[in-house]
């Protein structure tokens, strides 16, 4: 496909004349009519697999997986890539991460769960959250997990008796806010320290106490700290603030207490595609910046650093993700024409948990013009259940399939039962094959659990 087409593509997409080709942020190839996922038509992916469907193109995980794996090296630092896996998780997701060479980053027993059941090398598995229970940590190091990030002080005084009653050795970073908050377009100084997870850097007496706490055993070993400032990050100097804050932190720390930290997780928030707004940091740009402001803040201070991690989620699995919906009911009211789906909130909350943005199209009418401004709403009993608000779109059919893109993260992830509404299959598509990652949630499984036992208590 050459420049010149392409600019045309882009020039008429602004204009509103073409489809927004928004799925995986480039130029898809498409027949006249019926959009195609990787060589396969949505109209063979719904008939085959139902509506509603969660899609991913196999291929654009494998290329993002394999960018940051590449990106994010050093000579001079030991790197790792963690797959945020709250992202999305499934056995299929985990064992790709585990193929490409990334560690994984789970926040729950049932994270971890999926990860044991994948195959997935317990050593390169890191432990988020901020309120791990006992049973979730006496798994954690039964199954020999590599490193736990420890969120408070509480925290840290459970993992000890955990590591005494299993015996196992365990690697540790303790989660620290710098005070560097990213949101979008700017970054906001000192905003973040009431945040629910970590402590503030400014209570060093009290981070000197948890790594005290932490190390009054030999089988567990604190190597260094963990942040993150925010998600959808837009501005690589967000980055470079949240280094610097943290490199200075560490210096003061080494000064005051003698604390050598080897090793610094950044977190992730790597920002993904999902409209015409949005304008994410190529990775090459973001993974450069990161390396090189923490080679400068390490020589500038003479620090003992020696490793560094990142966790990319969204980033890796969104724009890879499309939901295919088949279009109901349509109404007109006084200042509104709704097109019905048959999901909603049930399989992505996220727009109205926080008003997120979508992009669009009727996929079996790619050809045709855009000259409806029409809503998109589910079928949740809720007014909140818009998908789209005002969004260009042909004259919509009974039966028509309308795509969702970039929902690749948090949309399975996050999905609930809602009206007793099953959550969708999920499949993977690749070079024309498909297959269920996921099966489809029925009405039997729905009322598995549910029983009338008598408990004695």
């Amino acid at each position: 496909m050459c420049y010149h087409y392409c600019h045309k593509v882009f020039s008429d997409v602004s204009k509103g004349t073409l489809p927004l080709l928004a799925f995986f942020n480039e130029v898809m190839e498409m027949s006249k009519k019926v959009l195609e996922i990787s060589g396969v038509s949505v109209e063979q992916l719904a008939n085959a697999c139902g509506t509603p469907l969660y899609v991913y193109d196999e291929n654009k995980i494998t290329q993002k997986m394999s960018q940051f794996h590449e990106l994010f090296q050093s000579e001079d630092f030991e790197t790792e890539v963690l797959y945020a896996s709250k992202a999305f998780s499934c056995k299929a997701i985990v064992q790709m991460a585990a193929a490409h060479g990334l560690c994984l980053d789970v926040v729950s027993g049932g994270e971890l769960y999926t990860a044991m059941q994948a195959g997935f090398p317990m050593e390169k598995i890191y432990f988020h959250g901020n309120n791990k229970t006992w049973d979730e940590l006496i798994m954690a190091l039964e199954a020999g997990i590599g490193c736990v990030v420890v969120d408070n002080a509480m925290e840290c005084e459970l993992l000890v008796k955990a590591a005494q009653r299993v015996g196992t050795t365990v690697r540790t970073l303790i989660r620290v806010n710098p005070g560097v908050e990213a949101h979008t377009h700017k970054y906001i100084v000192t905003a973040h320290l009431d945040s629910k997870f970590g402590i503030s850097i400014s209570r060093m007496e009290d981070i000197r106490n948890m790594i005290q706490t932490l190390t009054s055993i030999p089988n567990v070993t604190f190597e260094g700290f963990h942040s993150h400032i925010g998600s959808q990050i837009f501005d690589k100097d967000a980055y470079v603030a949240e280094i610097q804050t943290l490199m200075k932190f560490v210096n003061d720390m080494q000064k005051a207490y003698g604390i050598t930290t080897k090793a610094l997780n950044l977190g992730g928030g790597f920002a993904a595609y999902y409209t015409s707004e949005d304008h994410p940091i190529p990775l090459q740009e973001v993974c450069q910046t990161i390396l090189d402001t923490c080679k400068w803040e390490r020589d500038r201070y003479q620090l003992p650093l020696e490793k560094l991690m990142i966790e990319p989620g969204r980033s890796i699995v969104a724009e890879a993700g499309s939901t295919l919906y088949r279009i109901g009911y349509q109404k007109q009211t006084e200042n509104k024409k709704y097109i019905f789906v048959d999901g909603g909130m049930s399989d992505n909350i996220r727009p109205a948990l926080y008003q997120a943005a979508y992009a669009c199209d009727i996929a079996n009418r790619m050809d045709e013009e855009k000259s409806e401004t029409v809503t998109v709403a589910g079928k949740c009993c809720e007014s909140g259940d818009i998908l789209v608000e005002n969004v260009q779109l042909p004259h919509a059919q009974t039966n028509d399939l309308l795509i969702l893109y970039t929902t690749g993260a948090y949309g399975y992830s996050m999905a609930s039962n809602y009206n007793r509404l099953g959550r969708p299959a999920v499949v993977f598509v690749k070079d024309g094959k498909v297959r269920f990652v996921v099966k489809r949630e029925t009405y039997e499984d729905m009322c598995k659990l549910e029983c009338d036992e008598e408990i004695k208590v």
